[in-house]
């Protein structure tokens, strides 16, 4: 498979800032995929605020998590079988008619005033399910657009434009929900995702425009791919190295301490809605913002496996500061370094993976990765919240990154 077209035989280029935002077409797939984050997030904004108010249900708040996790614990794989088999452009699209779907599933049901709780289960479910069909085949993608020189950048870029959606997702979810309501809102998010359906219909990436011979076709063959590529990969220490790196950090820790930063506002004393909450609860994305613009500005930390547990180690540290501060200065510095590390280490691993993996196993191997890195987050909800409801959440999410610490240095500790 080719590089960029640009490359030139001799001397290695000279490292760009932003490398990879020089190729038109990741320029255009980044902002696509900013504006599908974004719709990703506002329908989590109105969908679960109007669910709350319906059914007052915390056991379906929970499945909420579990069934936005859980797809890519099971389907991660194959996934990528499907995106090296098939066209990764036209599965994406089927994840981006997946999301449509939910969302005016959704807009139905308000409108007609008929949801019931099973109603809001399946549309859960197949949301979840979108997300998996998107995130494997489009992390695919990048290789296609920028090619192996400025992977590194264009994975820490995709970070850094999830971390935006994120973000921004959420005010503007608010104020569509508070100018449209919620039926006609979420409808109105259904837009969001039509740029990037749009874009792929004819963006010169995939199969079709790889130069040299193409790869072997495999079948698709479900759960047995995931055994397969476990053994595929097992003679290659960087890639099981980084996979057991990001499934640690997912299954301790993962995203969940971010559902339980109302009870550690109002233990650091910010517990009301107001400006020090909201910071509290942007300070993860900002550090992780940061990172992005930092890092691929000074071009920083070139993808290395030590250099990735070390942040890894880093971010575990600043979690537990977080987790056992009494002083709200000291977690909000340490929340946002902790953000910051987070992209540091998550996209250095992924990069890393991709760059390792064989060519004709690429999607595969990225869509393990991503069953360690984003589907044992089902599971985090265990660590931090159950084991905090017996225990407290300071010490919870403290021992989770003290557990992930460990593992993190017993890679260190390997050849």
């Amino acid at each position: 498979m080719s590089d960029t077209p640009a490359q030139t035989v001799g001397a290695p280029p000279a490292k760009r800032s932003f490398a990879a935002l020089h190729h038109p077409g990741f320029r255009a797939q980044f902002i696509t995929y900013v504006l599908a984050m974004m719709a990703d997030n506002i329908e989590h904004v109105i969908s679960y605020w109007v669910v709350f108010q319906k059914f007052q249900s915390p056991a379906l708040g929970g499945f909420a998590i579990v069934s936005h996790w859980l797809p890519f614990l099971l389907f991660s794989v194959t996934s990528g079988a499907l995106a090296e088999r098939f066209d990764p452009r036209r599965v994406i699209q089927c994840g981006m008619a997946l999301f449509i779907l939910a969302s005016l599933g959704w807009g139905y049901f308000f409108i007609t005033d008929t949801l019931q709780m099973w109603q809001a289960m399946v549309l859960l479910v197949i949301h979840g399910c979108a997300g998996v069909l998107w995130q494997t085949p489009n992390q695919m993608l990048l290789y296609d657009v920028v090619g192996s020189a400025d992977l590194p950048s264009a994975v820490r870029l995709n970070a850094m434009a999830r971390y935006l959606g994120v973000m921004v997702g959420p005010a503007v979810g608010g104020v569509i929900l508070l100018a449209l309501g919620p039926a006609y809102g979420i409808m109105l998010n259904t837009i969001f995702y039509l740029p990037l359906v749009l874009w792929l219909i004819k963006a010169p990436y995939g199969p079709r425009f790889r130069t040299g011979a193409p790869a072997p076709q495999r079948a698709v063959r479900g759960f047995a791919d995931i055994v397969q590529t476990m053994r595929d990969v097992r003679h290659r220490p960087v890639i099981v190295s980084m996979i057991a790196l990001a499934g640690a950090a997912s299954f301790f820790v993962g995203n969940a301490y971010s559902s339980q930063m109302p009870g550690f506002a109002s233990d650091l004393g910010h517990g009301d809605p107001g400006m020090s909450y909201s910071m509290l609860l942007a300070a993860d994305a900002a550090g992780g913002l940061l990172a992005g613009l930092a890092l691929e500005g000074r071009q920083l930390l070139a993808p290395k496996p030590r250099t990735a547990i070390i942040l890894a180690l880093l971010w575990c540290g600043a979690l537990a500061i977080f987790a056992l501060t009494g002083h709200y200065a000291i977690a909000l510095v340490f929340l946002f370094a902790a953000g910051f590390l987070e992209l540091s280490f998550n996209a250095m691993a992924q990069s890393l993976v991709q760059l390792d993996a064989p060519l004709d196993k690429r999607g595969r191997v990225i869509g393990l990765f991503n069953m360690a890195s984003l589907g044992l987050r089902a599971f985090s909800g265990i660590s931090v919240g159950v084991v905090g409801s017996m225990i407290g959440i300071h010490w919870s999410l403290a021992l989770s990154a003290l557990a992930t610490m460990i593992v993190a240095g017993g890679l260190l500790a390997l050849p």
